[in-house]
């Protein structure tokens, strides 16, 4: 037996999710249907699935990687979720509170002639340690652990462009260091901001993460690389980035509409 399920794609500066409405279609294993539509030759193609819910906040977002394995928070995702309920009408408020498996985040929309041009993501306030997602060890090589409710290790190299993201990446997410595995940023301070290539944990090489460019920003200017404003640069764009003095690290960027359309889901 199967059902028609209406989807939309979306990205924010290229980190790609099918993005799904569950007030309208309802998913029972969503895990299953990211694996399945992920698939970039058989499926849709995307980073993974999000689920748009209205149970709790203002809205709800559920992210589930390519693997199938959830997520607790994406940055590039989340812009796009609030681009998606202002540009379909689902809101007209441009504050929006979205809870998310690493808590409720705050969406400013930034409007310019009618249409969303931006929008600002208060991330939460980091952590430098968290005994759940990484454990010091001296076989890593030289990097700052962040957590912004997911795992990251950003490491500063010579040439961002030119590091090894593919075995390294992936070798470094397994590593026993990180108990939930972890994602790995490999980061290169410039005159024109902060290069950085990341692997995301269930996914691979992405074009951009939200998270990694919060976590690639803090740990720059926990290590005196940069101030507590950086501009970071991807794969699919630039983000920009702010610390608070508060503890707050607060996200700008844009999201983009890809195509919509309809796939049957088997039950």
């Amino acid at each position: 037996m199967s059902k028609t399920i209406h989807f939309t794609k979306m990205h924010g500066i290229g980190n790609d999710y099918i993005y799904v409405d569950t007030a309208l279609n309802d998913i029972k294993d969503p895990a299953e249907a990211s694996r399945i539509w992920s698939d970039r030759h058989c499926g849709i193609g995307g980073d993974g699935l999000v689920l748009i819910g209205r149970d709790k906040a203002d809205f709800t977002m559920r992210i589930f990687n390519a693997d199938g394995s959830e997520a607790k928070m994406c940055g590039n995702a989340s812009r796009c979720v609030g681009k998606y309920l202002y540009e379909k009408g689902l809101t007209k408020e441009t504050e929006i509170r979205l809870l998310t498996a690493s808590g409720v985040k705050t969406l400013n929309i930034n409007i310019k002639d009618g249409r969303v041009d931006t929008v600002t993501v208060d991330m939460g306030t980091p952590a430098l340690s968290n005994e759940a997602q990484y454990v010091p060890s001296d076989e890593l090589p030289d990097g700052t652990f962040v957590s912004m409710g997911n795992p990251h290790y950003v490491m500063f190299v010579d040439d961002a462009d030119k590091a090894d993201v593919e075995s390294e990446g992936k070798r470094l997410e397994f590593d026993k260091a990180f108990p939930e595995r972890c994602n790995i940023e490999f980061a290169t301070v410039r005159e024109d901001g902060i290069r950085v290539r990341v692997w995301e944990r269930g996914s691979g090489i992405t074009m951009a993460c939200g998270t990694g460019a919060c976590a690639t920003a803090v740990a720059a200017a926990k290590t005196g690389r940069a101030g507590r404003k950086s501009r970071i640069i991807m794969d699919g764009g630039a983000l920009d980035i702010e610390w608070r003095e508060d503890g707050h690290v607060m996200m700008t960027g844009g999201a983009a509409f890809a195509f919509e359309g309809e796939i049957e889901l088997s039950e």
